[in-house]
């Protein structure tokens, strides 16, 4: 077995990568060599001695400070040198899970990731905004208040008091991860955890912003104004770009939804963009024809109603509708009739109309039809026939 000499060890050599090598290629290698030298795939001596130089080298050069000392001729890890803590090759550190090892051989946790930067994208909000079918017709500016994230004012997204700054973390050293080499049954695993002093940040806030307590950002009220286009149906939404919620240490505000609810109409239904209302009119009105004033939503149309009309027909007004939301024109209004038919006549309105059913041979029809079906439902219960 070979032995280790005294001098700083060559931790470029051991990885096969140069001395100017970013922490991608520093990465690469490490994971080629101990795929390579693991002793579950090569059980020689001499190959366990050197996966775990891989791994004394994967854990020097990954970690910055340990780096330069690299660099200016000095070996972190000799005795006197800079070695790591407990967990380091120098020490027994505790025993490591399955699912580390994985990490360390296939890009989990090992690796330096880099510290995780205080801004990032604020989330999209959604507000709910109710409207009558006039509004939704022909479009309106609608006033809004809306509930979200803004910029802190005070510290401008940065999160520190006045005068103050960010501070690198002296748990990670700025690296937002801490590593540490664990032995395992397998040998030596390098693994890395965020930092639980900065959240994975690399740096600290010493003197948070009184106004936002670091957080880069405040909640509060804003009044808004809304554009909604003419023809916009229940349950649409109207995107606002960057009108949401600010992102941590005033990271990009997201979008605000305003969602469109409409809300029902005294006489007017709404499918698609037609309209469809329902008109009554008199019996006679009916049957002589007449003239109707129907009050669209923007205008008022006479209309029609032929002779002879029966109950349930409907009349078609082109283009009396919703306008398109997208391209020209507009739907069609529909008219339905419904035919109402008198409860209650007076001694002279029922002579009038006895008469006119004579002259038209209806009232004497329908008493014989109705008297010889009830005289033959007599029959039958009296045991006739």
């Amino acid at each position: 077995m070979r032995t280790r000499n005294a001098v700083a060890r060559d931790y470029y050599g051991i990885l096969g990568v140069s001395r100017e090598a970013s922490d991608d290629e520093i990465k690469r290698a490490y994971r080629k060599l101990a795929r390579q030298f693991h002793p579950d795939v090569n059980p020689d001596p001499e190959a366990q001695e050197k996966f775990k130089d891989i791994n004394a080298a994967y854990e020097v050069l990954s970690d910055d400070r340990k780096r330069q000392i690299v660099d200016l001729g000095g070996d972190p890890l000799a005795p006197g040198g800079g070695a790591a803590g407990p967990g380091g090759p120098g020490g027994a550190g505790p025993f490591v899970g399955f699912q580390d090892i994985m990490d360390a051989f296939f890009g989990g946790a090992t690796g330096s990731r880099g510290p995780r930067p205080r801004t990032r994208p604020g989330a999209d909000a959604i507000l709910r905004l109710e409207l009558d079918l006039n509004e939704t017709a022909f479009g309106v500016e609608a006033p809004i208040t809306v509930d979200t994230a803004v910029l802190c004012t005070t510290c401008s997204g940065a999160g520190t008091a006045a005068g103050t700054h960010l501070a690198t973390c002296e748990a990670c050293g700025g690296r937002g991860e801490v590593q540490s080499v664990q032995r395992t049954f397998l040998g030596q695993v390098v693994s890395a955890r965020p930092c639980t002093v900065c959240q994975g940040h690399g740096t600290t806030i010493p003197h948070p912003c009184p106004t936002c307590a670091g957080e880069g950002r405040v909640r509060t009220r804003r009044s808004l104004t809304v554009k909604i286009p003419a023809g916009v149906e229940d349950g649409m939404r109207i995107r606002l770009a960057q009108q949401g919620e600010v992102g941590p240490g005033g990271g990009t505000a997201g979008d605000l939804y305003v969602e469109i609810h409409e809300r029902p109409h005294d006489v007017y239904s709404r499918k698609g963009d037609d309209l469809h209302c329902r008109v009554t009119v008199p019996m006679t009105a009916a049957a002589l024809g007449t003239r109707l004033t129907i009050k669209t939503l923007d205008s008022e149309e006479t209309v029609d109603v032929k002779a002879g009309t029966q109950p349930g027909s409907t009349m078609r007004l082109r283009a009396r509708g919703v306008p398109h939301l997208r391209g020209t024109g507009r739907g069609d209004l529909y008219v339905h009739l419904d035919v109402r038919t008198p409860t209650k006549l007076d001694a002279d309105q029922e002579r009038m109309l006895r008469e006119f059913a004579k002259t038209r041979g209806e009232e004497v029809a329908e008493l014989s039809k109705q008297g010889g079906f009830f005289s033959r439902m007599r029959d039958a219960f009296n045991g006739h026939g």
